[in-house]
């Protein structure tokens, strides 16, 4: 390949801040020849249909990747249960496996290059506790402490005493804790 098409493509990671869709590589003159030389050659990682990290100086993948990645495969992918506990920093420790809330009905694929544990939640409950995070390198859905421990307790029967007790601590947390559990249909959360 030409020199220019890497400096082409350093060009477009600045420009795009790491995540490019298929269709703005297109725009810029590469063609689909070009993408999947530079995929194979290591310039570029596939992340899911349609949608390429470009591996650039100065750019390393923001530390919520996993989360990002996912949405940018499946839009109205939310970031569940343990995973939302991490991401939130109520937990120390990233879970083994994204665990991923979609509604019933969405079949979407998640072919990511990292382990997703895919939940399915009815229409109804499904945009209960729903927070949206915005980033330079792009959105997410994630759901906040509350809603995240009652889908432990009620799917999971997880002992999550200790991330409880500091919820207790403050009293706002503790009614919508409480107010998310008798929606979720939460018999004992204590």
């Amino acid at each position: 390949m030409r020199d220019n098409t890497y400096i082409k493509l350093e060009s477009i990671c600045k420009k795009y801040k790491g995540y490019v869709r298929t269709q703005k590589l297109l725009e810029e003159g590469f063609s689909n020849r070009q993408i999947a030389f530079l995929t194979k050659d290591g310039y570029l990682e596939k992340i899911c249909y349609g949608v390429y990290w470009i591996n650039g100086r100065g750019y390393d993948k923001p530390l919520d990747y996993k989360c990002i990645e996912v949405c940018l495969s499946a839009p109205r992918a939310v970031i569940c249960m343990d995973s939302a506990f991490y991401y939130h920093g109520a937990i120390a420790t990233e879970p083994g496996c994204l665990s991923v809330a979609t509604e019933r009905t969405d079949r979407s694929v998640l072919n990511m290059n990292f382990p997703v544990k895919r939940h399915y939640f009815s229409k109804n409950n499904f945009e209960i506790g729903l927070k949206k995070i915005e980033t330079e390198y792009g959105r997410y859905s994630i759901y906040d402490i509350e809603r995240s421990v009652c889908d432990i307790v009620r799917l999971e029967s997880r002992d999550i005493a200790e991330i409880i007790n500091e919820i207790y601590k403050n009293e706002y947390q503790r009614k919508r804790l409480l107010k998310y559990a008798e929606l979720l249909r939460v018999k004992q959360i204590h």
